[in-house]
């Protein structure tokens, strides 16, 4: 995809047609980049799905000025009040979320959160998360959270990123969600007096740092994602913490 002067749009998924966008998306960043895969993605239509996607919400952020309009940016996006009875967030796979669903709290998981190669390190990003505020506001979310990702599954190389999470953005108590003990990976892999923390920061993924500059916290443990080859943290983020300046920053209107 030729890096043009973007035209963009950001909207909701309207049908089907916009939900396989952002699944064309996903596969392109998650299969054919990361090396990911699962039980329902369909290599020969180059869409990464999932059983959840039919019952989210999806932010899409298009550039109309590339051939085909195509999806550059994508989110999932679960509400609390969207589950059935008996159903979970996809989270609770991998993360003990029974602090925050206990709570009474209104909440938010984001998932299958990716941009387009040719569009990071821009605007576009910033577009998805004035999206991601407003639905916040529109909906009264109290809390969001998902997991975000480290590429591979070695602890070895991700140490010092993820002790600096641990030793200084661990989730408080009423927040700190625990990594299930099936794949669990400790976090505080070096003592804190050794990390060089320009270089451990420096490592951390742009969306983790970008969760922590909105307030956001790490819950307890990593999780080792085998089939998805990534080692994911869940991030949390209390909105009534947000800072100010953050809110005013990525105020806008998303279109449904």
């Amino acid at each position: 995809m030729a890096r043009l002067t973007p035209d963009f749009e950001l909207r909701l998924a309207r049908d089907e047609t916009d939900i396989r966008a952002g699944q064309r998306l996903r596969y392109e960043v998650f299969v054919e980049e990361l090396g990911g895969d699962g039980p329902l993605v369909d290599h020969p239509a180059r869409l990464e799905c999932d059983a959840l996607d039919p019952r989210c919400d999806h932010l899409l952020l298009f550039d109309k000025a590339a051939p085909g309009s195509p999806a550059v940016g994508v989110y999932r996006l679960m509400r609390g009040d969207m589950l059935r009875p008996g159903e979970r967030f996809y989270s609770s796979a991998e993360y003990d979320l029974s602090v925050l669903t206990r709570s009474g709290r209104r909440l938010l998981e984001l998932g299958r959160s990716c941009v387009h190669p040719a569009y990071r390190g821009g605007p576009a990003l910033v577009q998805l998360w004035q999206g991601l505020l407003s639905y916040v506001e529109r909906h009264r979310i109290q809390v969001m959270f998902g997991v975000a990702s480290f590429h591979g599954t070695d602890p070895g190389p991700l140490a010092p990123a993820l002790s600096l999470l641990h030793y200084h953005h661990l989730a408080p108590p009423e927040l700190r969600v625990t990594a299930r003990e099936d794949n669990f990976q400790r976090m505080d892999l070096v003592p804190e007096a050794e990390i060089d923390r320009p270089a451990a920061a420096k490592s951390v993924p742009t969306l983790i740092k970008a969760y922590l500059r909105l307030g956001g916290y790490v819950g307890q443990g990593a999780w080792i994602d085998e089939p998805f080859n990534t080692t994911d943290v869940c991030v949390v983020v209390d909105i009534a913490r947000v800072p100010e300046r953050m809110r005013t920053r990525y105020s806008s209107e998303v279109r449904s």
